[in-house]
This record gives structure tokens, C-alpha cells and sequence, in this order.
């Protein structure tokens, strides 16, 4: 093989790995934000139909008056709000990843701000949608 083969198909190979290598790291970025958007459908869902088929109320004083009178409106606010906190950690992880000095303690700081508030976040969702299945299954 000559010797533009043998650079043409390295060159090749690079480029592939380096595009598997970006889809891997994109996929890792959007699952966390799609747990969320799950979480917070399956939140919204279990809310309409407490209120709708079993009389049970909404605990958030900010959403209890609209889910009461537009269940449509509580929807797309529970929606909305959903994908916006979705959104914000997948801005906030590219923007962490764009970062050129990892090693700096503001980097690790962000960073572990970053995964404290996931963490909390999920821990509050599965806290809230346990809580809902358990009210519709009285």
C-alpha cells in the first residue's frame, strides 16, 4: 500500500473514532436531563389524574390554583419548567466541557455544584412521583 493509502486510511480511522467519541459524549450529556423530563411527566401525569379521579389535591401553594381550574395550563407550566431545568444542566455541562484548564478549583467547583444539584433535583422528583403513586394507590 502506498504511503498517501496508508495516511488516507489514518486519517480516516481518526476522524471516525473522534465522531463515536462526540455521539458517546453527547449521549452521556442528555440522559441525566432526560431522567428529569421522565420524572417530571410521570410527576405531571400522577398530579392530573389525583386531582381529576380521586379528589386529591396539589401540595404546591404556586400550582394548586391552576391545576384546579386549567388543568391544560398546569400542564404546559409543569412542562415547560421541566424542560427548562433539562435544558439548563445540559447548557451548564457543555459549558463545563468547553472549559480548557480542568484542573483549576473553580472548574471542580462548578463541577460538583453541577452534580450536587442533579442529585438533589432527582432525589426531590422520586421523593414527589413516590409520593403521588402512593396517594393514588389509597
Amino acid at each position: 500500500m502506498s504511503r498517501f493509502g496508508r495516511a488516507f486510511i489514518k486519517a480516516f480511522g481518526k476522524l471516525m473514532f473522534e465522531k463515536e467519541k462526540a455521539i458517546r459524549v453527547k449521549i452521556r450529556e442528555i440522559i441525566p436531563s432526560l431522567l428529569l423530563i421522565v420524572m417530571g411527566i410521570i410527576d405531571s401525569v400522577t398530579t392530573v389524574i389525583g386531582v381529576l379521579f380521586s379528589g386529591d389535591k396539589e401540595l404546591n401553594p404556586f400550582m394548586a390554583g391552576v391545576v384546579s381550574t386549567n388543568i391544560g395550563a398546569f400542564l404546559i407550566i409543569k412542562v415547560v419548567a421541566t424542560l427548562f431545568i433539562a435544558s439548563t444542566y445540559i447548557s451548564a455541562n457543555r459549558t463545563l466541557i468547553k472549559t480548557k484548564n480542568k484542573n483549576t478549583r473553580s472548574f471542580r467547583y462548578s463541577s460538583k455544584i453541577i452534580k450536587v444539584a442533579y442529585v438533589g433535583i432527582m432525589i426531590f422528583m422520586i421523593i414527589v412521583v413516590a409520593n403521588n403513586l402512593l396517594v393514588l394507590l389509597h
